[in-house]
């Protein structure tokens, strides 16, 4: 229907039907490639509910939030205030809020209704229960992930600004004809990209079902990968965050990459943190869970009075 020179470059006089029909496909097109302010989100929510309807759920529930935030920003785009982000970088103070609301969540997951700085990972030391799985005592009792909280997520990590946003916001609200039509662009787009994060939350959370684990395995497995992976990819991108609103100039450096599609185009900050989280601290967190059931099973049930 579009190439993608039309969709990145779109003209001027476009009726609103070609408008919200274009900002739908870069939606889809924004939830199927890495992004940092969704990819990191979906797979930490999506693993904890270790199932595909969980999954599809996650994805639409952080996606939800995002797209209410899309269509305020494409109003805020027709009526002229979002021209702050023309002056203002405001990707390290998102990142920051962001990644606090990850560690939050993190923090209940793995710990309860409280936040505890990760003290005992960073000493090396490891504590056991004497429970049959024999697996640490943080682990031992890891709460459900709150998907409450992936419609927060949403919301915050929308007003984060990259390529997608500067087409619909200062490209294609502006071509319509009255403020009543100003949010449509913004749900268009926030539709298209939940679509593809509900096809993308389900797959991860199907990730560790090739191993032939049992649900209970599975779960525990995805609700510890959850945990870390907010807990502490929550503290990399709140460090980060700091970095980037104290020296602005580190979210500009970019090694371009030739490919013409906004967040392949590039390697900067933003393709660091979803490598980060999803494969470093998203994977290592599944494969120690994974190594953890294994041990387990070896090891055979606790003697009874233990």
């Amino acid at each position: 229907m579009f190439d993608l020179g039309t969709l990145f470059s779109p003209a001027a006089g476009l009726t609103v039907g070609t408008i919200v029909a274009m900002a739908y496909i870069l939606g889809l097109l924004h939830g199927i490639t890495p992004d940092e302010h969704t990819w990191p989100i979906t797979f930490s929510y999506s693993v904890g509910s270790y199932s595909t309807r969980g999954g599809m759920k996650a994805g639409f529930v952080f996606s939800t939030g995002f797209t209410i935030q899309r269509a305020i920003l494409t109003t805020l785009g027709f009526v002229g205030l979002a021209a702050v982000y023309k002056t203002y970088s405001l990707d390290g103070p998102v990142y920051i809020v962001v990644g606090v609301v990850m560690f939050i969540a993190g923090s209940y997951i793995l710990k309860g209704r409280y936040i505890h700085l990760p003290i005992d990972a960073l000493l090396g030391r490891e504590h056991h229960s004497t429970d049959a799985q024999r697996v640490s005592l943080h682990e031992s009792s890891v709460r459900p992930v709150p998907l409450r909280m992936a419609i927060v997520h949403g919301f915050i990590a929308g007003w984060g600004f990259g390529a997608y946003a500067s087409i619909i916001t200062f490209i294609l609200a502006p071509q319509l004809p009255s403020l009543v039509y100003a949010p449509l662009p913004g749900l268009a787009f926030g539709v298209g990209t939940m679509c593809m994060q509900i096809i993308i939350g389900s797959v991860f959370a199907n990730i560790m079902r090739v191993k032939h684990l049992t649900e209970e395995q599975i779960k525990y497995i995805g609700k510890s990968t959850a945990g870390r992976a907010l807990y502490y990819g929550g503290l990399a991108f709140a460090v980060i965050g700091g970095l980037i609103a104290a020296f602005p100039l580190l979210d500009q450096i970019a090694i371009s990459t030739g490919n013409p599609i906004p967040n392949l185009s590039s390697i900067g900050v933003s393709t660091i943190l979803v490598i980060g989280v999803v494969g470093v601290i998203g994977l290592s967190s599944m494969f120690r869970g994974y190594k953890e059931i294994v041990i387990a099973q070896k090891k055979g049930p606790a003697p009874a009075n233990e």
